[in-house]
């Protein structure tokens, strides 16, 4: 025999037949149609006052929304995105506040959705992009790191290979000195070779331990680091 399902009036309806003919305790009764017994309660009350429509399914919606934004104003938002598609929900927002119109910005987006006006590429923007060199030791980028509140002077001295993002050098020198960067990086050129450039800010220790005149260095780009 196939299952049959019941609509919801014709549960309440049994629910509260079986309620007035006192079938079983009234807590059993809300357990087994899974109501809660004020739930029960209510439909029992509801129908002995009006009988089965008493007891059908209501609309939740409430009969007055009072932050339901106006048809006006709903109408304006579309009218300044249809102009300036490109703009957002938060440049329409602080232009109506301009006009003396103050919506929240996540007001006016979901006005533009209601109207279809996010386009899709507003919906998933895209994940901005890392430029890298093409290539292992085409460039290396070198710089004292430390997160916030570091217990000494300068962090561990890193240097990174832009491609490939292996930690070429990851030292705690303990000094921003010529001599000590220069010896890391030394080692670093024994073990890697030469890359093509070097990548690094305005700091003494890097332009003093470059000057020092090394043999081969002269192939190597030196960049700063606010010209990539």
């Amino acid at each position: 025999m196939p299952f049959r399902t019941m609509d919801v009036r014709e549960q309440r309806v049994q629910f509260v037949v079986a309620a007035i003919r006192k079938e079983k305790p009234f807590r059993t009764l809300c357990k087994e149609f899974g109501v809660s017994t004020p739930t029960g309660r209510l439909w029992l009350r509801r129908y002995r006052a009006q009988g089965i429509e008493g007891i059908a399914e209501r609309s939740r919606r409430p009969h007055h929304s009072p932050r339901k934004t106006s048809t006006g104003i709903e109408e304006r938002v579309v009218e300044i995105r249809r102009r300036y598609p490109d703009w957002g929900a938060r440049k329409l927002a602080y232009e109506l506040q301009r006009s003396g119109m103050k919506l929240t910005v996540s007001t006016v987006h979901r006005i533009l959705l209601r109207y279809g006006l996010v386009r899709e590429q507003d919906r998933h923007p895209s994940a901005p992009q890392r430029f890298e060199r093409e290539a292992p030791n085409e460039l290396w980028q070198m710089d004292f790191k430390s997160p916030i509140r570091w217990g000494t002077p300068v962090g561990p001295l890193s240097v990174l290979d832009d491609h490939s993002r292996y930690v070429i050098v990851l030292h705690a020198i303990g000094q921003a000195r010529s001599d000590l960067v220069r010896a890391q990086l030394q080692a670093a050129f024994s073990e890697c070779g030469l890359p093509q450039g070097m990548l690094m800010d305005h700091g003494t220790p890097w332009w003093s331990s470059m000057a020092a005149g090394w043999p081969g260095l002269s192939r190597i780009g030196l960049l700063h680091a606010t010209s990539m």
